[in-house]
């Protein structure tokens, strides 16, 4: 049985990943910043959580001795919760704190937390294709998506140097269910969600996502897109595009409500075929 560093755990992907992972015989070490300490987490995760400071090194390196691979989520999730130049010290430091204690310790796989933002969200200007896919890529718009474009680079050194396999999720804007109760209130105004491209992600298949990074084998470093299958709207894709960005070229012909955001490597990569959509809930 193998056990998984799970950082960013308190989180509401990191709750998902945690639940996923013990739901299939791993044993979690669950990790924050901040949350409830030790035994009290058990209710709310299933295991306990070590509270830990990732921009610290030691700390990082005692969180990852004795586990086998982790999942790390531990970063600041946007923009716009701290002065920008804070948001990327704290997730660059994270992240190269992470991957260098993976290095040292030696663990057998990394997967980590990216963004889909590197891919050059928020749209203000409009992409230069569509689907946007890997190739839309370093485009960052902000501090946050630098410090993922930063982490990108760095995992590709790192996993060079190690041999440690790195798996890089560009995750989409994460949903719960409870989420999707807001979905009805963006179908009257397709400018609204302009932002991603109508995109977003179910957080059951985030956590699905970083399983299958963990257990699909892999070599190098690999960044994919994790999005659903279909956008946030009920109209057809093809529709919005043409309404709101008319002059961005089309990659191919758009069927029904299909993502925007292409997911064709990470199904390459890792078998990702997300189970779950708004439209069920909705």
């Amino acid at each position: 049985m193998e056990t998984i560093a799970v950082t960013g755990a308190w989180g509401k992907a990191g709750r998902a990943v945690v639940a996923d992972l013990l739901a299939h015989g791993y044993q979690v070490r669950a990790t924050d910043l901040v949350g409830r300490a030790g035994p009290d987490a058990v209710e709310v995760l299933g295991t306990p959580l070590m509270l830990a400071d990732l921009t610290d090194h030691g700390q990082t390196v005692e969180v990852l001795e004795g586990v086998d691979a982790v999942i790390h989520l531990g970063n600041i999730p946007s923009d716009g919760r701290y002065p920008d130049a804070r948001t990327l010290d704290v997730n660059v430091a994270a992240n190269h704190h992470m991957f260098l204690a993976a290095k040292t310790l030696g663990l057998r796989k990394v997967v980590w937390a990216s963004s889909e933002t590197t891919l050059g969200l928020p749209f203000d200007v409009p992409p230069r294709y569509a689907p946007v896919d890997e190739a839309h890529f370093p485009v960052p718009n902000s501090t946050y998506a630098l410090s993922k474009v930063l982490g990108e680079q760095a995992a590709e050194l790192i996993s060079g140097w190690s041999g440690i396999p790195f798996v890089g999720l560009r995750l989409s804007n994460i949903h719960t269910v409870e989420d999707y109760a807001a979905v009805p209130g963006y179908q009257d105004d397709a400018q609204k969600r302009r932002w991603n491209l109508w995109g977003y992600v179910d957080v059951r298949d985030v956590a699905l996502a970083c399983r299958l990074g963990l257990e699909r084998e892999t070599s190098g470093s690999h960044n994919v897109i994790i999005a659903a299958a279909d956008t946030i709207m009920a109209r057809p894709s093809a529709d919005l595009m043409a309404e709101v960005f008319p002059d961005v070229p089309l990659t191919r012909e758009l069927v029904g409500n299909e993502t925007l955001l292409g997911i064709d490597a990470a199904r390459d990569l890792i078998g990702y075929a997300p189970e779950h959509s708004w439209r069920d809930h909705v």
